[in-house]
């Protein structure tokens, strides 16, 4: 059985061992919930390796947002270099859900693009589940939506041999059913093409295509090849093929299902004309007719999960199958930043609840729909086996969980499933906090608030109150730090904002983007690449500036609005907001206020207190602080395989440049938006020869439409 190894230069340092023990003995002694908390940079995610490696469990590390996870992948891909470590989010680039809005009689179609990458490694991370322990997946929370059932899916992968005998029609056949597709010139993944005797099945899961080659009804022989080369990468004697969608059933089961549907659909269409909704059952019966046609003559649908009641056989009201249900039965859990993420999980299926509640009653689904779902929060907890809660500022309700009954260590101590990190090994202390006015105005009453509170010796007013001005005063900071070598952060509390004042800087002269929501999770990781590459000297964003995310070259934090209440400015937000510039030995915050909330002076007395700690360490043991150095990589994939990637699909799109005049409007419009992107990361890569020929080539397809 494969184990985890862990690849590391580092030996955990005193206050890190402490942790680790503890933990590992609570684990042991079966306990089910543990909290570690820790400061930033304190080595948490070092300790959550170690643990990985002494458990030896197959483990789900769920994080509250796609950049936080890419981030945890990348370091947890380092850390265990041999074993199984994949990603696993959700796969859409742009998603816009079905929805009725019964108040203006408007329907709304479900449109999306799927990210290909990520669908891919969402297919890897399933397949590894179900063939490793050695296994680690780092998810968003989108992993808590129905998938598909395990079972279904373990069912209709295939075991090839070389020297078995399988029919080669057969064969085919099979693949159609695990959905994939035939095709003859765009070999892309999910897709076969037979080439004589051959059959060649490009990966869902990779970017390696199978070779099946034949003689007569026998397997010769078994090959990984480069899909577009066709270079031999590897010559198995067996191979486990897996499908091509998680959302897949035999077919003879398929079919089964069928009349319970069409019973199900007699019974709510009676419902409706007995109600006299005679539009709505009309409504109902053509869509899950024409479902249910689509579902008999190709094996599948467009919405098919909205029948994953029926194709999981299961009761009404009863949950789906979702990523925690590929885990075997003893697994291990760490909920990263659980202050965050856990109230994500809590509210992920009331908002899906009220969106497809609509659907059902105005007759767009059956109520089959509402199964479709993520797990409610009660269930979640229900499939969890152990689980360690990790967060500079756990919640009460993690903490409360994590008391178990006493244990005795083996150093004699005792241990109830909390473990506390407020040593950082290099020494750093948390930053210096430094307080201004937004105006002239608020000079006076901010003053005031500093004294009362007994802030002076922290010189937190700095500024001549005729030279209050947030904006100016925010310039010269981010003009002083670059000087420096260093990077800055500015956090808003709203998108516009963000986007604005990133313009504004970058008028003057200062080099500046901003990250949101809005972008995509891979542009968001190149972001964060860039900054630390000295591409980018600030960074403007909101919330995704909090939690986790690893820049040790900033050295300043500037937090907007530091005075306004509420989820963005709560003292755990703002503690978590501080932390970003806890990597640097020359960290500071500077908050822009009008005046000293109650969240903003939690937040500082909890900084004072832990510069305190570290200080009182420092000198006991005589360390001389040292900032963090890290390398930069890529997070999602390597140069090399950033590059495959982009060769393969650039030959993919001029294939269908080639077919362009033949494609129908909507394929047509397709082409024109991707090649547009493809020109776009062209100079983003500053590969300008290149993008002037996407350039080029659009502008002639589009005078040509």
């Amino acid at each position: 059985m494969r184990k985890f190894e862990l690849a590391s230069k580092f030996k955990p340092a005193p206050a890190q061992a402490d942790a680790i023990a503890k933990l590992y003995q609570g684990l042991e002694a079966e306990m089910k919930h543990q909290t570690l908390t820790g400061v930033t940079g304190s080595g948490k995610t070092f300790v959550m390796a170690n643990l990985i490696e002494k458990i030896n469990k197959p483990t789900l590390i769920l994080a509250h947002n796609k950049t936080l996870a890419a981030q945890l992948f990348s370091e947890f891909k380092n850390f265990f270099p041999n074993n199984a470590v994949k990603y696993f989010i959700s796969y859409y680039d742009y998603y816009q859900p079905e929805a009725y809005i019964p108040q203006r009689d408007l329907y709304i179609e479900k449109e999306s693009e799927v990210n290909k990458t990520i669908e891919k490694y969402r297919n890897a991370a399933t397949q590894a589940l179900l063939t490793r322990r050695d296994t680690l997946i780092v998810a968003s929370v989108s992993c808590i939506y129905g998938l598909g059932d395990p079972d279904d899916y373990e069912t209709l992968s295939r075991d090839l041999e070389k020297g078995m005998t399988y029919n080669r029609e057969k064969l085919l056949r099979h693949l159609s059913d695990m959905q994939y597709e035939r095709t003859v010139h765009d070999f892309g993944p999910g897709t076969f093409r037979v080439r004589g005797d051959n059959v060649e099945i490009y990966l869902s899961s990779s970017d390696e295509a199978l070779r099946i080659e034949y003689f007569g009804d026998q397997i010769e022989a078994l090959k990984t090849i480069n899909p577009l080369t066709g270079e031999v990468l590897e010559r198995p004697d067996s191979y486990k093929l897996f499908p091509a969608k998680h959302f897949v059933t035999p077919y003879e089961s398929l079919k089964a299902i069928i009349p319970q549907i069409r019973e199900d659909l007699k019974l709510e269409v009676q419902n409706f004309l007995e109600a006299g909704k005679k539009i709505e059952a009309y409504r109902l019966e053509q869509r899950v007719n024409f479902d249910m046609e689509m579902m008999v003559e190709t094996g599948y649908c467009s919405g098919i999960e909205n029948y994953s009641r029926y194709i999981d056989r299961r009761e009404p009201s009863t949950p789906p199958s979702t990523l925690i249900d590929y885990f075997p039965d003893d697994w291990l859990l760490f909920v990263d930043e659980s202050h965050i993420t856990l109230p994500q999980v809590r509210g992920m299926y009331n908002g899906d609840k009220m969106r497809k509640g609509n659907l059902v009653d105005y007759g767009f689904r059956l109520k089959a729909a509402l199964d479709n779902r993520p797990l409610k929060y009660h269930e979640f907890q229900k499939r969890l086996d152990q689980v360690i809660y990790t967060s500079a500022t756990p919640d009460e309700e993690e903490l409360n969980l994590s008391i178990n009954p006493e244990i005795i260590l083996n150093d004699g101590s005792k241990y109830i499933g909390k473990a506390e990190l407020l040593i950082r090994p290099t020494g750093l202390l948390d930053p210096i906090v430094d307080i201004r006015p937004p105006d002239a105005d608020s000079f006076d009453k901010l003053k005031q608030d500093v004294v009362a509170n007994g802030y002076m010796e922290m010189k937190i007013v700095s500024q001549d109150k005729h030279q209050a001005n947030q904006i100016d005063d925010l310039i010269n900071e981010i003009k002083a730090t670059v000087e420096k070598g260093q990077r800055v952060l500015v956090t808003t509390l709203t998108k516009r904002m963000a986007e604005d004042l990133a313009g504004y800087l970058t008028q003057i002269g200062i080099k500046v983007t901003y990250i949101h929501s809005d972008l995509d999770s891979i542009k968001r990781v190149e972001i964060l690449k860039n900054l630390r590459l000295g591409k980018f000297d600030c960074l403007i964003g909101i919330n995704l500036l909090r939690e986790g995310l690893d820049l040790p070259e900033v050295s300043l934090v500037a937090i907007m609005d530091a005075d306004k209440e509420g989820f963005l400015r709560s003292r755990t937000s703002l503690i978590q907001t501080m932390g970003r510039a806890a990597r640097h030995i020359d960290g500071r915050v500077v908050m822009y206020a009008a005046h000293i909330t109650g969240s903003m002076k939690q937040a500082i007395d909890e900084t004072l207190r832990r510069r305190k700690v570290q200080d009182e360490y420092n000198k006991s043991m005589n360390i001389t602080p040292t900032g963090i150095t890290k390398d930069i990589s890529d997070t999602l994939t390597t140069k090399e395989e950033e590059d495959k990637e982009q060769e393969k699909e650039m030959l993919s799109l001029m294939k269908r440049i080639e077919m362009y005049p033949a494609l129908d409007p909507k394929a047509q419009k397709l082409v024109l938006k991707e090649l547009q992107l493809q020109m776009e990361i062209y100079a983003d890569m500053q590969e300008y020869e290149k993008a002037a020929e996407c350039r080029d080539l659009l502008k002639d397809l589009e005078k040509s439409s």
